[in-house]
């Protein structure tokens, strides 16, 4: 028989679409009020995987992820995506969305994403909200993507990221915090 335990605390990241990039600087300032200080942040990648937010975006789109200092409890990315879902809404455009804001977690065995769409493959949370695997992670920090990662996913350029970030993560579990203590 098993014991219940605690669950391991887990690194939170988020990942951006969007247009402009005045607008994605004023949403990461946002949400670094609300949870901590950004440890990491991505490059910029061109968005061009798919045309799903073009007509309600414009074009063209970018993508970029960051990751938070403090680790997080699991059982908080549906209040989480909650509240980016929200700051999605309150941002100023005339005409549709200017930004998606994608929050996820990675932890010592998975990167999962928080969604609202279900499917066969995504899990239910709480207040319609699902967890979406991305990837699991196997011996010697090894991502492995499934059957239903997202094809941008897939592309080495994420994939580093999310590599780094298993590192920080690592660390951040031995109490380290690599970028606050750099400075």
């Amino acid at each position: 028989m098993g014991v219940e335990k605690e669950f391991e605390k887990v690194k939170l990241f988020t990942g951006f679409i969007y247009r402009e990039t005045g607008v994605y600087r004023d949403v990461i300032k946002q949400l670094q009020d609300i949870f901590s200080p950004i440890d990491l942040e991505s490059e910029t990648f061109d968005f061009d995987f798919t045309t799903y937010y073009n007509r309600e975006m414009g074009t063209p789109l970018y993508k970029k992820f960051i990751s938070f200092q403090e680790l997080i409890e699991p059982v908080q990315l549906p209040e989480i995506k909650i509240l980016t879902n929200k700051i999605e809404k309150e941002t100023p455009e005339s005409a549709g969305r200017v930004i998606n804001i994608d929050p996820g977690y990675l932890s010592t065995a998975n990167v999962i994403l928080a969604t609202t769409k279900n499917h066969y493959h995504r899990v239910p949370l709480q207040q319609g909200i699902y967890a979406h695997i991305e990837y699991v992670i196997k011996k010697k920090n090894t991502l492995t993507p499934l059957e239903w990662t997202y094809p941008d996913f897939r592309t080495p350029r994420y994939m580093d990221f999310f590599k780094e970030l298993i590192i920080l993560y690592k660390k951040n579990l031995k109490g380290e915090h690599p970028s606050r203590d750099n400075k």
